[in-house]
């Protein structure tokens, strides 16, 4: 028996909890458990699968070890804010159950996210025979599977790779972010930083701008460099890389709004004294702008993330485009979330089986492209998720 604890009850949250649902054949029970219960209960009413929920507090261990004995999953699914990486892990550790998460820790106080404090559990993880699988989305994730399917099967010698996220969705909301504001805005707003003969090379953010042609009818959309945590990972795991870059899509209405926000203080996430009381405006400008998870129905259009990968292969350069194709409105009459938080819930789940059935399981501190890449992509596709390899063709240098 397989089961699992699902922490967070968010978009991507609610995405995880109706595919560990759909596969039975590995994951016989689930716990879905939040600060908010009632969002949990949202989600379980929503899924032809009995769902228990549980209020948790994710900043408390004690607390979280509590739920983990009471519930004693096989999995902890931590699809909760990054901020709570390190207490969800201690709690792992203290229970003695594996881990699995989609984004790397970020500290509250500081704009900054890297996974040198989730690696400095390798140890510790490795000692109790536990395993803990770092950045099981999309981008991470995804993207870091198809750089080691890039390494495996279609270049002798990755030296370069430009991962490109595009979402040609659109919603109809003045402003609004596809995932957490916070984090959003947080990641959209960091230097830029770029791995280039051996070292992060900084930029300010979103000033390398360029017009990439989307594949599949999506077509020409304008495309920024912006610094991404797969990034820190690959070029460790995979040393032949001499360059990456990370790109994502942005319209001039969102990044419009995301100017004036700035040059008022809004994005801020140091506390400011408003009639008295202390608050993060970051925090604030969040209770504002539309919660992500209401997008779901109105969001129509597609999203394209892939990997080119550029390099050597049988002392000829070759390059080949590796994505993935997801539309916003199947999506939503499958689970109910839009394509943003589906593309990043599969791969969790996916990542879940890998563990779960033992494909993908060694004590200690992982990250994605450690592991074979054809037996997740195996699971990925039936998942939901369907990979499209275009080997060799001519792609614009970025």
């Amino acid at each position: 028996m397989s089961k699992v604890l699902i922490i967070g009850a968010g978009g991507v949250g609610g995405v995880v909890t109706h595919k560990c649902a759909q596969a039975k054949d590995v994951i016989t029970g689930i716990t879905l458990a939040s600060r908010t219960e009632s969002k949990c209960k949202a989600i379980a009413a929503q899924i032809d699968f009995p769902v228990k929920t549980a209020q948790v507090n994710a900043d408390n261990v004690p607390e979280l070890a509590e739920l983990i004995r009471k519930e004693q999953p096989k999995l902890v699914i931590n699809v909760a804010l990054p901020y709570q990486d390190l207490t969800i892990m201690d709690a792992c550790l203290a229970t003695g159950v594996d881990y699995l998460d989609t984004a790397n820790y970020e500290p509250l106080d500081t704009a900054k996210f890297e996974y040198s404090w989730q690696w400095a559990y390798q140890d510790r993880f490795r000692e109790k025979g536990l395993m803990a699988l770092l950045g099981s989305g999309f981008d991470p994730g995804v993207t870091n599977v198809y750089t080691a399917l890039a390494a495996k099967k279609y270049l002798d010698e990755v030296q370069e790779i430009d991962i490109i996220d595009a979402n040609a969705g659109s919603h109809g909301q003045p402003f609004a972010t596809n995932f957490n504001p916070e984090i959003n805005i947080r990641e959209v707003t960091a230097t830029c930083r770029h791995w280039e003969n051996g070292q992060f090379v900084e930029s300010p953010p979103l000033s390398t701008k360029h017009v990439f042609d989307f594949p599949e009818g999506i077509g020409p959309m304008n495309i920024y460099r912006l610094y991404h945590e797969e990034m820190e990972s690959l070029v460790k795991h995979i040393p032949t890389i001499k360059k990456a870059q990370f790109w994502m899509t942005f319209s001039d209405n969102y990044l419009k709004h995301l100017e004036v926000l700035q040059n008022v203080g809004m994005t801020r996430i140091d506390e400011v004294e408003f009639n008295g009381q202390k608050i993060v405006p970051i925090q604030f400008l969040k209770a504002l702008l539309p919660d992500p998870g209401s997008l779901g129905p109105l969001t129509k259009g597609k999203t394209c993330i892939g990997v080119i990968a550029r390099g050597i292969k049988d002392g000829k350069r070759k390059q080949v485009y590796i994505y993935n194709i997801c539309d916003h409105e199947a999506c939503y009459r499958e689970v109910k979330s839009q394509a943003i938080s589906y593309t990043t819930g599969v791969p969790a789940v996916v990542g879940a089986i890998m563990m779960l059935t033992g494909k993908w399981h060694k004590p200690g501190v992982w990250n994605m492209e450690q592991f074979d890449p054809e037996l997740f992509l195996e699971t990925l596709g039936p998942m939901g998720l369907p990979t499209v390899v275009v080997d060799g063709g001519e792609w614009p240098e970025l």
